[in-house]
């Protein structure tokens, strides 16, 4: 394990945080603030609670969940997509360390920028709304399990697209519509029996539900399933980026 090349890899791209820190911290950080004053401090204080849960404290998971998610997936693509849009990436090819440890740098930094940003919004929320943490290592768990998943996926996105404007699409256009549909404003126990079943299919709920138990104790999908299927799509983005690796897709280009 060549662990001078994940930390040259690590190091470098936390150095570019602290470069763009209004950018990567400060900003995702403001507005989730505005969704605290809005929904939290302003909505919030006139709606009923939630499963036991003022709405205020209700709506945290969801709205740590859906920064953890677009963040995740933002600093991982852009971390991949900026060496292969400059021509850098022939560098890190031509160094002696593995695809294992090229991800290992990447995401391990993506996840690392995610976590610390999950973090700061919890005690940014604490300015807004009372809440407690009923399990706190199991919190710890899904956010370091949900950035690790997301920033992962983020890389296999960064492989993938060819032009800065295929590095939104994705979560642009998909995941944050699925995070607001989701459950992170409601819970989906609210919502008509049909639409319960056809919000299952909705791979964000099980995160999002898996988080808020971890807070209040209370889920619309059981914990275990949720932890199952957070499982399930870090194999699969596993699976695909030993694909990439393998066949050397658009890696090089």
């Amino acid at each position: 394990m060549n662990w001078y090349g994940i930390r040259a890899i690590y190091k470098f791209e936390m150095a570019r945080t602290w470069r763009t820190l209004m950018q990567s911290i400060a900003s995702p950080v403001l507005s989730t603030s505005l969704y605290f004053i809005v929904f939290g401090a302003a909505i919030g204080s006139r709606m009923g609670e939630i499963d036991g849960v003022s709405y205020g404290a209700f709506i945290i998971p969801g709205l740590i969940m859906l920064s953890l998610l677009s963040e995740s997936i933002s600093n991982a693509s852009f971390g991949i997509f900026f060496p292969k849009f400059s021509g850098t990436i022939y560098e890190v090819l031509s160094a002696p360390v593995s695809p294992f440890e090229i991800v290992a740098g990447y995401v391990g930094a993506a996840a690392t920028k995610s976590i610390v940003l999950g973090v700061l919004i919890l005690v940014t929320a604490r300015f807004f709304v009372d809440y407690e943490i009923l399990h706190p290592f199991w919190m710890l768990g899904f956010l370091v399990l949900t950035a690790v998943t997301f920033s992962m996926f983020g890389f296999i996105i960064g492989v993938w697209a060819d032009d800065f404007q295929k590095l939104q699409i994705i979560p642009l256009m998909v995941i944050t519509p699925l995070t607001f549909l989701g459950g992170a404003f409601y819970s989906i126990n609210m919502l008509p029996e049909l639409w319960q079943k056809i919000t299952l299919f909705n791979p964000v709920v099980y995160l999002i539900s898996g988080f808020r138990w971890s807070f209040y104790g209370v889920a619309d999908v059981n914990v275990g399933i949720s932890l199952g299927m957070t499982l399930l799509f870090l194999l699969l983005c596993m699976a695909t980026v030993w694909w990439i690796f393998r066949t050397g897709y658009r890696i090089k280009t």
